[in-house]
């Protein structure tokens, strides 16, 4: 197989992009930013607003998996330009080099449209994908977590000092960066189904409730640790005076202050995937305990 990525240097994307050329597969793949030759990688200096760079990105691939996207931005328009406007492109140059099959990684956001800017912009990105004529799958993938990651990693800082700051109460499904990279890659084959969207995660039984998930964090770190539920005015309260502070460079925003107030970011049944085809091989207690381990090996924890 023939793959062309985009977000390969993201933290999905890098274990994706990882885990292709380990099992033998041609990935030609995107970059913002000169990389150095990788075998069995072909990187394309180029971003989802240069149709000619997109072109040369897929010719010849038998699939695209699009994993790019903006998580963060301080208005609607960074999140359509990212998420819809970039979506359609890479569609496009798809559709017009007869590639065969189409991978999109969304958000369980996308489900809750109305709650954030972001959410809103997935949906829309989805409703591309599923409108395009090739034979594709929309993956959804929970809360992602593994080494190399940044957004979980502050969790993880927290748990290391015994408090850990959670949403107001409610549950979320985890997922291993390694078992969605499996599970994109599934897809992308030739035998994977299509024209369908999944929404994956840990198997675990009831899925996490928020404090089960900090409880498992201080696990991880070896400490014994306080969770708190942070009632959603404070975190809204909190993004105010993120912006006020650092402005555009703001981590935590009205927007994504909406999505982590939210009180149910499982997984859908009757969105999973056919165990045939996959199912989760990292039990979240051991992936985040080893999440730890890289975290403090790498300095960051």
């Amino acid at each position: 197989m023939k793959l062309a990525l985009t977000g390969a240097t993201g933290f999905v994307g890098t274990r994706l992009l990882g885990l292709a050329v380990d099992n033998g597969i041609e990935v030609r793949a995107l970059t913002r930013r000169p990389m150095r030759a990788s075998p069995g990688v072909t990187w394309v200096e180029g971003a989802l607003d240069a149709p000619d760079r997109l072109a040369e990105l897929v010719a010849g691939a038998d699939a695209v998996i699009h994993v790019a996207g903006v998580i963060s931005s301080p208005n609607a328009a960074g999140f359509e330009a990212g998420n819809v406007a970039g979506t359609a492109a890479i569609l496009a140059a798809a559709k017009a080099a007869g590639v065969a099959r189409f991978v999109h990684v969304s958000s369980l956001a996308a489900r809750e449209p109305a709650l954030s800017l972001y959410g809103a912009s997935k949906a829309r990105a989805e409703a591309l994908v599923a409108s395009s004529p090739m034979a594709s799958a929309i993956v959804r993938p929970p809360a992602v977590y593994g080494p190399g990651d940044r957004e979980t990693l502050e969790l993880f800082r927290m748990a290391s000092r015994g408090l850990v700051l959670l949403p107001p109460a409610g549950r979320l499904s985890l997922i291993h960066v390694d078992d969605l990279a499996r599970l994109l890659l599934a897809l992308a084959g030739s035998e994977g189904p299509h024209d369908r969207i999944y929404e994956p995660d840990d198997g675990r039984s009831g899925r996490w409730t928020y404090r089960e998930f900090g409880l498992a964090l201080g696990r991880a770190v070896g400490r014994q640790v306080l969770t708190i539920s942070t009632p959603r005015a404070v975190i809204a309260a909190a993004a105010r005076v993120d912006r006020l502070v650092r402005g555009d460079r703001a981590k935590l925003t009205p927007d994504r202050a909406a999505y982590f107030s939210h009180p149910d970011w499982t997984v859908t049944p009757g969105r999973d995937v056919p165990p045939s085809l996959w199912r989760a091989r990292i039990d979240t207690e051991t992936g985040l305990a080893e999440t730890a381990r890289w975290y403090r090996e790498a300095g960051w924890l």
